[in-house]
């Protein structure tokens, strides 16, 4: 009797008790200092976030492309105002390596470092673009690296530039000689790489990668032999291979051009 008082006077301790963490953290009137449901903006807040990481993904796609679109023509500009402005240099007559030589040479070093940097990056986005082709992206890397050593190891005089020096000095240089055989080495890859492009794309593609290749050889070929001799051939040695690189590097450039033209075809049917 005395124990059921007790629980009528003072009523049941399960009426008293507070209600479970999880139903208070529940019931939406409550107000005490418990932490409350996460806001319903995280979901916002993480396809926001989401779209910004693809957004920057896909920049990231094309900058390799767009170094590739502009090494040839910052390169060209380079070696076509330090021939115009350079003493007893000829264009016609002389090569493109022949400014790294004399005074201001480290300029038009410069200039090969910087293409091959552009290229090299390049070979990255070719990588990417044409997946899963292994022989495209490699060939772009290797004569990117041709460009590089063509950079590093400077040429012998020849042609009479410097003023001063034969038109073919008797022993080569290690320097020299190394020049020679990376710029060679790079000329084959670059010719390789235009027929391999030829295996893929419109007809049209594939006329103006063949074309682009034998125009190439050719040009540099007869550039090779005239270099150090005398008379017409000699004296427009410089012209056939201005005519050579410009060829590569416009192939270049559409090359670039052309994948990043495919890719925001892509960007733009995936994002709808």
């Amino acid at each position: 009797m005395i124990a059921k008082r007790h629980r009528a006077v003072h009523g049941s301790p399960l009426t008293h008790a507070r209600p479970p963490i999880a139903a208070r953290r529940r019931c939406p009137g409550s107000t005490g200092g418990h932490r409350g449901a996460r806001p319903e903006r995280q979901p916002m807040l993480t396809l926001a976030r989401l779209s910004t990481y693809v957004d920057s993904m896909e920049t990231r796609s094309r900058v390799p492309l767009f170094c590739g679109a502009i090494a040839g023509p910052l390169f060209t500009l380079v070696y076509l105002a330090e021939g115009a402005t350079r003493a007893g240099y000829d264009p016609l007559r002389h090569p493109v390596s022949s400014l790294a030589l004399g005074k201001y040479g480290w300029m038009q070093t410069l200039d090969f470092l910087l293409a091959a940097a552009l290229t090299i990056v390049f070979a990255i986005g070719v990588h990417r673009a044409s997946r899963p082709s292994t022989w495209k992206p490699l060939l772009i890397g290797l004569w990117g690296t041709a460009l590089l050593g063509a950079g590093i190891f400077v040429t012998d005089p020849v042609g009479g530039y410097p003023a001063g020096t034969p038109d073919r000095i008797p022993n080569a240089t290690t320097h020299g000689a190394l020049h020679d055989y990376v710029s060679l080495a790079g000329f084959a890859v670059l010719t390789t790489a235009c027929f391999v492009f030829a295996r893929q794309g419109s007809a049209r593609w594939r006329l103006y990668c063949i074309l682009s290749g034998v125009a190439f050889t050719v040009t540099m070929l007869i550039s090779s032999a005239a270099f150090g001799q005398t008379g017409q051939l000699g004296d427009l040695a410089g012209l056939f291979q201005r005519i050579a690189i410009t060829t590569a590097l416009s192939w270049q450039t559409v090359l670039a051009l052309r994948l990043l033209s495919r890719t925001q075809r892509s960007e733009t049917v995936r994002n709808g």
